[in-house]
């Protein structure tokens, strides 16, 4: 790849061409100086490089090395698709008309997907598409996960790979979309991101993909205690809380419960505790109370003998995750929207709790009782 200079200037005398020559150098300079201000930017416009060597066979090779792209500060890929000066998060700007789809629950994941693709390897684990809007639009949900595939066994669900329909060769596990910047430090992110192991059907639930009625007290629903109120009426609590949610819990305020833990790969079948599940479940106008024809219990080997045991076990398990960000939108994102971003970006993969303006939320090694890690840094071995 190469820096593409703007000017085009056609001469006519050999003797004209070098004094030329030096009005070129003088003017890229200048140009240079203009993306030195703008984070040490450099633009690598592979699109309009491709369309200059239309007639080479090579022009539109995926092995091109990345030798021109300087190690540090932003790079402008193309005019709609740039590199924060962090190397954490890409910004894609899209048409009015493709971005109001995203906003509508229907946006093209593709679309965004082989972008990415086309400047980055398939080195992402996750791809996290994140909209800019003030306020969640009223009618699209929190976040959505999208599983491109899954190679565990012993989770209820059977193997399957997708990748190659989205231009992974089997990397990429999960695309995650959510319309704010906001949702990773507040949640649902965290939630998310527990979709890739959880509810596949390794436990009864009437609520689809997520643990309903169930003691599993974690990001994707469940109570961590219950009382038995008489008359087939249960309590359910969470944190010694009357209360708790059947689809999910307190956004990114709440660690992984042991069950998901477990799913993800991150304890062994001999550290799950015997999970209460309620039979045919149903919510009262009370919060956290429901009916249900009785509670039965499952243990480890319960869910062993059902599904077989976890494939890969706890101890060859993936514990360190890497994901790509992109943020979409209509115009490019300000300074400041782009430093919110990175700084929540960085405190979500702590090894460490995150900074005072967290407060009590937590980061994925928090979560996962710090026994996992996300990472959002895009080396330069990452780059085409």
């Amino acid at each position: 790849m190469k820096t593409i200079c703007p000017q085009r200037i056609s001469f006519k005398l050999s003797y004209l061409f070098v004094f030329a020559f030096l009005i070129i150098i003088a003017s890229c300079s200048k140009d240079a100086n203009i993306l030195t201000e703008v984070e040490d930017a450099v633009t690598v416009d592979t699109e309009e490089m491709n369309n200059d060597n239309s007639n080479d066979d090579t022009s539109n090779d995926d092995s091109s090395d990345n030798t021109d792209i300087p190690t540090t500060g932003a790079v402008v890929f193309n005019q709609d698709f740039t590199l924060d000066a962090t190397r954490s998060v890409a910004n894609y700007i899209l048409s009015q008309s493709d971005y109001n789809q995203f906003l509508e629950g229907e946006g093209d994941l593709k679309q965004v997907v082989e972008k990415a693709y086309q400047y980055f390897k398939d080195d992402f684990d996750y791809i996290i598409i994140l909209s800019v809007e003030a306020v969640k639009p009223p009618d699209l949900f929190f976040g959505r996960s999208t599983l491109v595939q899954n190679q565990v066994q012993g989770l209820g669900s059977s193997t399957y790979n997708n990748s190659a329909a989205y231009g992974s060769a089997g990397k990429l596990k999960s695309i995650i979309y959510m319309p704010r910047t906001e949702y990773i430090k507040s949640g649902p992110f965290l939630h998310e991101i527990a979709h890739s192991w959880g509810n596949k059907g390794i436990i009864p639930t009437t609520v689809g993909g997520h643990w309903g009625y169930a003691s599993v007290a974690g990001q994707l629903g469940g109570f961590d205690e219950i009382e038995d109120l008489g008359n087939n009426t249960y309590q359910g609590k969470l944190n010694g809380q009357n209360g708790f949610g059947a689809f999910a819990n307190g956004g990114n305020s709440v660690v992984y419960g042991d069950l998901e833990l477990y799913a993800m790969g991150l304890i062994g079948a001999n550290e799950l505790e015997p999970i209460q599940v309620a039979v045919n479940p149903e919510g009262t106008q009370t919060y956290g109370q429901f009916t249900a024809d009785t509670i039965e219990t499952y243990t480890a080997q319960d869910l062993i003998s059902d599904h077989g045991a976890r494939v890969p076990s706890a101890a060859d398990s993936q514990k360190a995750f890497k994901a790509l960000t992109v943020v979409i939108s209509t115009e490019a994102i300000s300074q400041e929207k782009m430093e919110e971003v990175t700084s929540n970006l960085d405190n979500f993969s702590r090894q460490a709790a995150p900074d005072a303006t967290w407060g009590n939320t937590k980061n994925f090694w928090l979560a996962t009782k710090e026994k996992a890690t996300f990472d959002f840094t895009i080396a330069q071995e990452n780059i085409k």
